[in-house]
């Protein structure tokens, strides 16, 4: 690595950590209904939308209430953009008179925007119309990231709450997270990406002739505005199939830099938010550093990996325009995150950086991780290790004054078993179905690798790709589609029932026999108790693919 290379990477980090005081407090404010800059900007649009909606904001929602809204207005959203995509032939703002969307392939990413988890198996400029991106997806990655910061915003006022049942208002929390973050945010960085050369236009597909007197289309559309809320909700869907590496979707250094940036703002900044709601930014900022660790961690190992093996080779798919560095700092970013954009192709990393993208999203995406979802994931860890010490010493584990119990527990488990399940039981069945295995691009721990990823990003809701996995077949589309609703609900109930436990429970006042959160122990506890469930989980399957892949990689075989 030059110096030009550990600037970079510096500079990154040294802005992610500066903004995340002032958008987090920011955002605190938003959520807990106080005045912001914003308020009299947005103010009127908050209104008119309750009164549109007919939405009561002083009405209160206990756990089953909330969960109910959010699980109706999912499927809506899930159900409206099942059916434009299979309707879309028909529909106006299709230049390029694109069909109807194939059943399996429609479910495939319904499914997928609904969830956070915007994997695509697609072609976005061969199959989707302007009005389904538009429309359709872009509207999608709005609702949700929204959906993630409400089971958040739940979650922690779950624990907070002195012995009432309410948690907030669903549609209230929705339509803060909207109009005072999301879309401010949005409109911003798709002005900075345009300026940048993002496109954004509903001009028809322009033809034209390569040096060589081929005939090219090229194809356009409004990217600037899905880029930006594809970065800022890590959502991830790319425009273009080739994603951020696409010179539409990403053509500075400086646009480079604010897409990847713009993954890790709002969730980085959602922890500090978290330290002023409970009152204990101390404890905020400790869950913050963990977070930012085994990012440090996972990007230190990626970046020797590259760097040691790439001087000797040259790997089809690694970037070019900006640089080794500027890949594996995306690529640590979007898997630490749930987000699925990538500006090279996974399949083209070392079998070590390529293990490291893998196990950050085995992880559950709890470091920084997705809008919303990275911290209430994070949380079901934190109480996990609270528990843990609990027994350790022999007294009953309580968190912010709040008793673990064993119905929380019973929750946090599950959360965790679901997305693991989804995983190596739909890894395994792939691994022996000749319909899925025709897919594959390489054999031996590649190929293996290449399906594992396949169900670690959907069961994960990450949706970035490995490549070269052929993921655009009924198989995959259905099997991968059941594992993003398994991944994505199979956490966010358990969030739901755990806050509606621990909102009716009594604050115990802090004692000298409380168990500290805030300090060095429980943040090596912490970190102890996430490598070890991922580890325990995951290590079989990993060493099977990445890791054999990289011992053979050092004895001359490729795959």
């Amino acid at each position: 690595m030059r110096v030009n290379d550990y600037l970079q990477v510096i500079i990154f980090c040294l802005v992610l950590i500066g903004l995340t005081p002032p958008l987090g407090l920011y955002m605190a404010r938003v959520f807990e209904g106080k005045k912001t800059v914003m308020s009299p900007v947005m103010g009127w649009l908050e209104n008119l939308l309750y009164r549109l909606c007919g939405i009561n904001q002083n009405e209160e929602m206990d756990w089953k209430i909330y969960t109910k809204a959010l699980l109706y207005f999912n499927l809506l959203g899930f159900l409206f953009l099942f059916v434009l995509q299979l309707a879309q032939k028909i529909l106006p703002l299709n230049p390029a008179n694109l069909p109807n969307v194939a059943w399996d392939s429609a479910f495939n990413t319904a499914a997928s925007f609904m969830t956070n988890t915007n994997w695509q198996s697609y072609a976005g400029e061969t199959t989707m119309s302007y009005l389904t991106q538009m429309i359709g997806l872009t509207v999608q990655n709005f609702l949700s990231a929204a959906t993630g910061i409400t089971v958040f915003l739940a979650l922690t006022r779950g624990l907070i709450s002195k012995s009432k049942s309410s948690l907030g208002n669903f549609w209230v929390d929705m339509v803060r997270s909207l109009i005072y973050v999301l879309l401010p945010l949005s409109i911003l960085l798709a002005v900075i990406l345009n300026s940048q050369g993002v496109v954004q236009t509903l001009s028809s597909y322009k033809d034209a002739t390569t040096l060589q007197g081929a005939n090219q289309t090229i194809p356009l559309g409004p990217a600037a505005s899905q880029i930006a809320i594809k970065q800022l909700g890590t959502n991830g869907g790319g425009f273009f199939n080739a994603n951020s590496a696409h010179p539409f979707e990403n053509p500075t250094p400086l646009a480079n830099f604010l897409e990847v940036l713009a993954i890790l703002l709002i969730p980085a900044a959602l922890v500090y938010s978290y330290g002023v709601m409970i009152g204990n930014r101390k404890h905020g900022w400790l869950l913050f550093f963990v977070m930012f660790a085994i990012f440090a961690l996972g990007l230190g190992l990626a970046l020797w990996s590259e760097y040691s093996i790439s001087s000797a080779t040259i790997h089809e798919g690694q970037e070019v325009r900006l640089g080794i560095t500027n890949s594996v700092l995306w690529m640590t970013a979007t898997t630490c995150a749930s987000n699925g954009s990538v500006n090279a192709m996974y399949s083209s990393l070392t079998p070590l950086a390529g293990g490291v993208a893998m196990f950050n999203i085995m992880l559950g995406e709890v470091v920084f991780g997705g809008v919303g979802s990275g911290l209430y994931g994070m949380l079901h860890i934190v109480l996990l290790t609270v528990f843990l010490a609990g027994l350790m010493v022999g007294r009953t584990p309580e968190y912010l004054g709040k008793k673990i119990e064993r119905k929380e527990v019973q929750m946090v488990i599950l959360s965790i078993l679901l997305p693991s399940a989804a995983i190596l039981i739909g890894a395994g069945i792939a691994c022996v179905l000749p319909v899925a295995l025709s897919s594959l691009s390489s054999k031996g721990p590649h190929g293996l690798s290449e399906i594992l990823y396949a169900f670690t990003s959907a069961s994960q809701n990450n949706g970035s790709a490995f490549a070269g996995l052929n993921a655009n077949t009924v198989f995959y589309n259905v099997v991968l589609g059941l594992c993003m609703i398994i991944g994505r609900f199979g956490v966010i109930i358990p969030a739901m029932v755990i806050a509606g436990s621990l909102a009716v429970k009594r604050i115990t006042p802090v004692g000298s026999g409380t168990f500290a959160t805030d300090n060095f122990l429980f943040a090596a506890l912490l970190v102890g108790v996430l490598i070890i469930v991922g580890v325990l989980t995951f290590f079989p399957a990993l060493s099977l693919g990445p890791l054999v892949e990289h011992l053979l990689m050092l004895k001359g075989r490729g795959f």
